[in-house]
């Protein structure tokens, strides 16, 4: 059995119960192949692959909060602090009700490659927790972040590990949090990103995801002659990354025609109303309902469905494993050219194989949303200088990024033999740093 292998086995054995840490580690050791295998016996004697897949640290600690009925309830925290042969830590930390270990380290597992591949130090890590703040009251949700970074200021800072935004943790949350750690730590420092403007936030930040995305799509469309400008996308997803992503793309001149949120979708053939839809979703906080109320051209579906919309590309930005093999068929039936990922891991494996056998463009999100990280390094680097950029810096910088995250992986894939495979590609342009990295360090 090759080393890949008994290292796929030794993780779903050591990990049970975490199929999404399984599909993430699977995904990138498979592509890695070619270079695991011409240096086995070295990687064998520094036992690599193992510390590669081993969290260097994983936290999990009780949430207790108070609602506004005075009733206490409990939560999990979880911070996985993955990989830092590269630089702090730096992911996000997600809250929604789906939160669990698995998917926790899933999210750290492909931050180590996808913060490798902005260019930027910065290392892997992914927090959150199973707390849901749909419907909560703001005071409801101060006590719950407040409670939360109590415990998880212990094992963070500047220097050490900085959180950022992800689902469900927004400016608002992230202001709590930032205000209970400088309570706790006394100190005024970049210990999160994605925080307000008036206390050491980035201009830029909010799009950066979304913008990152449609700047690494319009470089591939370029690369093989295609006009992103006139073309027809679909996208999934009515939160950041989505709403950001539809307005570059319609920004660029393309049309985006659909959105979507967890009970239905819109299609709206004269192209989304970004501005309706930012009202709708971080105004309002409503449901996709009121779209079509104020749009009497669209249309709302319950459930999904964006994917049988025809399209040329299709940015799935909603979360992971949506897009599923029928999905894949459908997009290919309709003439979609072009897939590339804004949510971590929207794309079943059985997905992604199929678009890539079908001559489909396909960017996985470690690649094409890491837009949002390397403004968050941006942010970082502001924070250390105590300096603030404007908006066009900011931007400027990130489509320079975002241009040579799409140069390396193309030419990481052209290396190896695998024009074309951008998977590959950015697994092995990832994977190469951080090896380089943790080769000169030693085994720790």
């Amino acid at each position: 059995m090759s080393y890949i292998d008994e290292i796929i086995e030794q993780v779903i054995e050591k990990n049970p119960d975490e199929p999404e840490f399984h599909q993430a580690v699977r995904e990138v050791l498979d592509s890695i192949r070619v270079i695991v295998d011409a240096n086995e016996a070295q990687f064998r004697r520094d036992a690599l692959l193992e510390r590669l897949v081993n969290p260097e640290r994983q936290i999990k600690f009780r949430v207790p909060w108070i609602d506004d009925q005075g009733n206490a309830h409990v939560n999990t925290g979880y911070r996985v602090q993955f990989n830092s042969a590269i630089g702090p830590y730096k992911g996000g930390l997600r809250l929604h009700p789906s939160v669990n270990i698995g998917i926790i380290k899933f999210l750290g597992f492909e931050q180590i490659f996808k913060n490798a591949l902005t260019g930027l130090p910065i290392g892997g890590g992914k927090g959150g927790s199973d707390f849901d703040p749909k419907g909560k009251s703001d005071r409801e949700i101060m006590s719950f972040c407040q409670s939360f970074m109590s415990e998880l200021c212990k094992y963070i800072g500047a220097d050490t590990d900085v959180p950022a935004g992800d689902i469900g943790t927004g400016a608002r949350e992230i202001g709590y949090m930032f205000g209970q750690y400088k309570r706790l730590r006394g100190l005024f420092e970049g210990v999160l990103t994605g925080k307000g403007l008036s206390y050491g936030g980035s201009l830029a930040r909010t799009e950066a995801t979304g913008y990152g995305l449609l700047y690494i799509t319009d470089a591939l469309l370029r690369d093989h002659n295609v006009d992103i400008k006139g073309k027809t996308a679909v996208v999934s997803g009515a939160g950041n990354v989505a709403i950001y992503a539809i307005e570059k793309a319609q920004q660029l001149g393309a049309k985006v025609v659909t959105c979507s949120d967890s009970t239905g979708w819109i299609y709206d053939p004269d192209g989304i109303d970004v501005a309706l839809l930012k009202d709708i979703k971080e105004v309002r906080r409503a449901r996709l309902t009121a779209y079509k109320d104020a749009r009497p051209n669209a249309e709302y579906h319950e459930g999904r469905g964006v994917w049988q919309v025809k399209c040329d590309v299709a940015l799935p930005c909603a979360t992971q494993n949506e897009l599923t093999l029928d999905d894949a068929k459908q997009l290919k039936a309709n003439g979609c050219i072009a897939v590339c990922e804004g949510a971590n891991m929207p794309t079943t494996e059985e997905a992604t194989k199929f678009l890539q056998e079908n001559g489909i463009l396909f960017i996985p999100g470690k690649a094409s949303n890491c837009g949002g990280v390397a403004t968050s390094a941006l942010e970082m680097s502001q924070n250390s200088e105590r300096l603030s950029w404007s908006f066009e810096e900011v931007d400027s910088k990130l489509k320079g990024i975002m241009e040579n995250v799409y140069a390396n992986i193309s030419a990481a894939a052209k290396k190896y033999g695998m024009e074309g495979n951008y998977v590959a590609g950015a697994n092995i342009a990832g994977f190469e740093k951080v090896l380089n990295a943790m080769n000169a360090q030693g085994i720790v």
